[in-house]
């Protein structure tokens, strides 16, 4: 991928990534409610989705996507539901964790949960998908090779994701200190759950188009 075409796809994908979405909004409520090491496994789920999803796109899945309503739709109530899911057992959870029971002294298999949620998250999301068919051909080069220029995307992504949802997270964790745990992680939680309800109910009026 020539140099001035690599800057104009990163600039344009940064562009679209400074609005906090579902992937953003996870990944600061684990930093904030668990730590440093939910905050790394976020990163690994949506990662490994952005991926996943990546590789689809250059394999044509988002393309049949379009062409196939009922794959999109069966898809699109995937993610909505899942995302509903997250947001109702966030909002009538019982009581959020102490700080005592973090992730590091849960364990891994907590760091496994948090990695697999973030992975649900962000590939059971047809919107995404859909997104990147339409994006990431634009700067695909004729006369090179595709997987190299899929492959150098992909890092890219991956490198801004982290930039900026780090930079989300480092702001969250500094506004934090401020407060009183007992007082902020249950407004938190529930604020966490309603918005995560709302993106799901959301992502059912996204159309294929």
């Amino acid at each position: 991928m020539a140099l001035h075409l690599w800057i104009t796809f990163s600039l344009a994908y940064l562009a679209t990534t400074l609005t906090p979405g579902p992937n953003v909004l996870l990944t600061v409520a684990n930093a904030l409610r668990y730590g440093p090491a939910a905050m790394a496994a976020t990163f690994v789920g949506n990662l490994s989705a952005q991926l996943v999803v990546t590789t689809a796109v250059a394999l044509g899945v988002g393309a049949m996507l379009v062409a196939v309503p009922m794959a999109f739709m069966a898809l699109k109530l995937l993610g909505a539901g899942y995302l509903i899911y997250l947001g109702l057992r966030q909002l009538f959870a019982r009581r959020a964790p102490a700080p005592a029971e973090s992730l590091a002294t849960q364990g891994a298999r907590s760091n496994r949960r948090i990695c697999a949620q973030a992975f649900l998250v962000s590939a059971s999301n047809p919107k995404a998908m859909i997104f990147l068919c339409a994006f990431l051909p634009q700067f695909i080069e004729a006369g090179r090779p595709v997987f190299g220029q899929f492959v150098v995307m992909y890092l890219s992504i991956a490198a801004i994701v982290l930039t900026v949802h780090s930079t989300y997270c480092y702001i969250a964790l500094r506004f934090g200190q401020r407060l009183k745990a007992a007082r902020w992680l249950p407004l938190l939680k529930r604020g966490t759950g309603a918005v995560f309800v709302g993106l799901g109910v959301r992502l059912l009026s996204v159309r294929a188009a």
